[in-house]
């Protein structure tokens, strides 16, 4: 442990070396050496923090350092060389100091990481188990899980050997936010990540562990609690204005009194850690926060962007809606001579085929709709998708074609547009050139969707707008549901990139779930993805990934922004308000240079006591987050089957 600390922090041991040392040499009548010791000391801590500061100023960014050198350089010159080491001791134990409040605000990212498994126990065919490495699973084994133990892979609970039903309890609330345990039978999917309950369980895998569910959030959470919080950002607005009232003090003080010890004083008092080491402090622990509600902030500056976020777009499709539209009707198109086309269940059974290609989530609907219905799907290798548009693909030497209804039209002739109720939906389907008919889904606004919208508005989230692909009426009658004015429908990628754009005001917060929505995710001040059973590229390029199926994070993640960025500017307030006082005082000449120090010191602590306050909600908060859960048969189905 001792070396250990030697090694992370070998300025601030030697520091801590260099001040015993002196006091030591102090006490003995030593006075001579104790001033040669303690000079040398400042003035090597001086020079290697000026390096640094250089390369900050080369590299365009303002130091505040520049005031603790300074309070080095004018204490030793003026003979107080124990408040010299008290002021090298809080310069070079401010990263320590930030260090332990972070690991403190970090606690709920990390824990993630602790638990996360690295053996399985695989089943061998005569009914053993060995350990193996988790890397070394492969899809289709068979795993024991035991009692209190954690899920390593996605899979599917089996009955026991006695091919009786199982039935088991799992702890999901790291995954989902669900505090309560869920109980899965033989053939329900389980999340890796979940906690097993009082029984053993065997699981078949049904993906390897990198594609596993709890793989995706440590690597969220991993690439999290890596990101270092902006510290210069924030500090660079109050930095230059508090170092030139700070030398203005000393000035003033040094001129009325003539006597240089005075600026001394005032410098030792004015040194700037509040303003280095609260903002991060504050802006780690709204990240852990976050995460114990069931949202990844990738980086502190995406925190501090949350906070001030002033207009939100949402994606229709799996993000204001459940995303799994049920087919309502298949309706088979007439012949051009008026005869009977195809027939319904083969219209549907060549639409399922074709859209097993595509990962649009009307595609997910329409091929469970056939398979529902017991229709044997065919598969084939020549087929491809056009993003947000529709799929094309050769089944049985048909040349099939199923989307949008502009698409369908440019490949097909005859094509006759569906009459359409508000919020439903069509899928053209096209064969060998001919409008071959259409079916009809519909989708259902998320329960908790009008909640959160309506929590926004109360954030201060004053534009708030839906950018679908969907049909103009589908999509205008699930915004009028929500409480959404601002629709634009009918969009491809590059609009919805085009429209978060020029968006106003912002910072503009885009909310998605698809493939197709990584673009406009990557463009938007902050994207957010929805990111329990989106896709992969959407949690890739999101600066927020939201591990639960539920809209309301949305809502929870810009309020731990506001609160966040609060909490920061509360606390660099708090120390530049406190350092303005004691500089104050100071100035009179009441404060000697080493007392001066220890003050600084205690400001220190009042300004990162306060940024941990970001870890816990504020009175004007949303107190339970819970409130605006979504409890619907269709909530607790998505969440069953993410």
């Amino acid at each position: 442990m001792r070396f250990s600390l030697v090694r992370s922090y070998p300025w601030v041991v030697a520091t801590l070396l260099a001040l015993v040392a002196t006091l030591v040499l102090e006490s003995s009548g030593a006075t001579g050496p104790a001033r040669w010791l303690a000079t040398g000391f400042g003035t090597a801590v001086v020079l290697y923090t000026a390096v640094g500061m250089v390369r900050d100023l080369l590299r365009g960014h303002w130091g505040i350092d520049i005031l603790a050198v300074t309070a080095i350089g004018a204490t030793l010159l003026v003979g107080e060389y124990l408040a010299a080491l008290v002021v090298c001791l809080m310069l070079t134990g401010g990263e320590a100091l930030e260090d332990y409040a972070a690991g403190r605000a970090k606690r709920s990212l990390t824990s993630l990481l602790e638990r996360a498994p690295q053996v399985a126990h695989r089943l061998d065919p005569d009914g053993g188990t060995q350990d193996v490495p988790l890397e070394e699973v492969g899809v289709g084994d068979r795993l024991l899980v035991r009692p209190a133990e954690v899920v390593p892979v996605d899979g599917v609970l089996i009955p026991g050997g006695d091919g009786a039903g199982v039935e088991a309890d799992f702890d999901e609330s790291s995954l989902t936010g669900e505090s309560l345990p869920v109980t899965r039978r033989s053939g329900d999917r389980v999340l890796s990540g979940a906690l097993n309950g009082q029984q053993a369980v065997v699981l078949q895998a049904t993906a390897r562990p990198a594609d596993s569910q709890y793989a995706r959030i440590l690597s969220l959470v991993r690439e999290a609690s890596e990101s270092r919080a902006p510290m210069v950002r924030l500090a660079d607005r109050y930095a230059v204005p508090f170092t030139l009232v700070a030398y203005l003090i000393g000035g003033i003080a040094w001129w009325t009194s003539q006597d240089p010890v005075r600026l001394a004083e005032v410098l030792v008092v004015a040194t700037p850690c509040p303003l280095l080491i609260a903002a991060p402090v504050a802006f780690l622990g709204g990240m852990s926060r976050a995460a114990k509600n069931g949202v990844i902030v990738k980086s502190g500056g995406v925190i501090e962007t949350l906070g001030t976020v002033r207009t939100a777009a949402f994606d229709k499709t799996g993000t204001l809606t459940y995303g799994h539209p049920e087919l309502l009707e298949v309706r088979p198109a007439r012949t051009a001579d008026g005869g009977a086309g195809l027939s319904a269940p083969e219209l549907l059974r060549l639409a399922g085929s074709a859209e097993q290609y595509s990962v649009h989530v009307l595609a997910d609907s329409i091929r469970s709709a056939a398979e529902d219905r017991g229709l044997e799907l065919i598969t084939t290798s020549d087929a491809r998708e056009e993003a947000t548009n529709g799929v094309t693909a050769v089944l049985d030497g048909r040349r099939v074609i199923v989307g949008k209804s502009a698409y369908v039209r440019d490949h097909t002739t005859g094509l006759v547009p569906a009459e359409l109720s508000p919020g439903e939906s069509a899928v053209y389907v096209g064969v060998d050139g001919v409008f071959a008919g259409t079916l009809i889904l519909s989708d259902r606004l998320r329960a908790n969707a009008p909640a959160t919208l309506a929590e926004l508005d109360r954030l201060g989230v004053e534009h708030r707008m839906m950018l679908t692909g969907d049909a103009e009426a589908t999509a205008r009658h699930i915004a009028a549901q929500a409480g959404i004015t601002d629709v634009e429908a009918g969009l491809l990628p590059e609009d919805k990139v085009r429209l978060v754009r020029q968006a106003r005001p912002g910072p503009v917060m885009m909310v998605g779930d698809g493939v197709n929505d990584a673009p406009v995710l990557a463009v938007a001040d902050v994207g957010v993805a929805m990111g329990a059973r989106g896709s992969t590229a959407a949690s890739e390029t999101a600066d927020v990934v939201i591990i639960r199926d539920d809209i309301s994070r949305a809502a929870v993640a810009v309020s731990v922004g506001r609160r966040t960025l609060r909490v920061a500017k509360e606390s660099i307030w708090a120390g530049i308000a406190l350092s303005l006082v004691l500089m104050l005082i100071a100035a009179t000449g009441v404060i000697p240079a080493i007392v001066g120090a220890l003050f600084q010191e205690a400001v220190d602590v009042v300004a990162i006591a306060n940024s941990l306050r970001a870890m816990r909600a504020g009175r004007h908060e949303i107190k339970d987050f819970g409130s605006l859960r979504d409890d619907s048969a269709e909530a607790r189905a998505e969440i069953a089957v993410s």
